[in-house]
């Protein structure tokens, strides 16, 4: 068995943190771009197509002359798929952590992870239980990272509903993208947890945007039909599109308890995935 700490395989962990982090940073996934042509194919709004029409200039200028898509870079979520022959040990963490600080300077990454209660900034991404990283295993060893900025972060909502209150669960979603309003720079995607635990709920929410949006099954679509229905649209200023797109994770939960999160994410639902070349 591998440990990460060998120099060799280190080094590799190091290298596709980076470049997924490059890219996620750098260029948008193909399915978001393709559900924000077709928004604005499909709007009426004036101030809203000039919107989506700024939106798009923006995600071209930023692959083509290489520079981040927003000046919020985000805080760094991992996800690692990691196969038997690999130990998962300390190591794997110090080389992500290395690979976003190497991010961080040659991207560059807007220095955003602080104390907090000082609020002393760490000027690397990385810090005390920072990146976020999730592994699970598979026969790849993969590093997935999903840069994720404050402005949708900070309106992003849980709650424990009563078993019986499953039909409150659209309400809960429409309540919360009602509440964020322009805040989250939509047209926004977003991922909503169902079951597991208090903990579980909002990493699963989270989880569901690394999903693509361009497939959603009956009760997906009906969300984000409902959210659009709200016509807050583009950047708050009104619209058909409040939300490019909508995508679900269920785990079974206890008897009791029906927990539901919102993880709201901006247009810029940045997110890559790097293959880690193990020696």
């Amino acid at each position: 068995m591998q440990d990460p700490a060998d120099p060799v395989l280190y080094q590799a962990i190091i290298k596709a943190t980076t470049c997924a982090i490059t890219e996620a940073e750098i260029i948008l996934p193909s399915d978001v771009q393709a559900a924000l042509r077709s928004a604005r194919e499909k709007e009426r709004n004036p101030v809203a197509q000039r919107e989506l029409d700024n939106i798009l200039e923006n995600i071209a200028l930023a692959e083509r002359i290489r520079v981040p898509l927003c000046q919020d870079t985000g805080v760094l979520v991992c996800y690692v798929t990691l196969p038997p022959a690999i130990a998962y040990t300390a190591a794997l963490s110090r080389a992500i952590g290395e690979g976003v600080l190497a991010a961080t300077q040659c991207v560059p990454l807007r220095p955003n992870v602080v104390d907090p209660c000082s609020r002393k900034n760490t000027g690397t991404n990385s810090g005390h239980r920072m990146p976020v990283i999730h592994v699970r295993p598979n026969n790849q060893f993969t590093i997935t990272v999903l840069p994720k900025g404050a402005g949708s972060e900070n309106v992003s909502r849980s709650t424990m509903l009563l078993p019986s209150q499953t039909k409150n669960i659209c309400k809960f979603v429409l309540e919360t993208v009602l509440e964020a309003g322009g805040k989250p720079c939509p047209p926004v995607i977003l991922g909503v947890g169902i079951g597991s635990t208090f903990d579980g709920v909002a990493a699963l929410a989270k989880e569901a945007l690394l999903e693509p949006i361009d497939q959603m099954n009956v009760f997906e679509q009906s969300l984000c039909d409902e959210v659009n229905s709200l016509g807050i649209g583009p950047m708050g200023l009104g619209g058909n599109t409040t939300a490019l797109g909508v995508k679900v994770k269920v785990a079974d939960c206890h008897t009791a308890s029906l927990p539901v999160a919102v993880n709201i994410q901006c247009w810029a639902c940045r997110r890559a995935t790097a293959k880690v070349e193990v020696p």
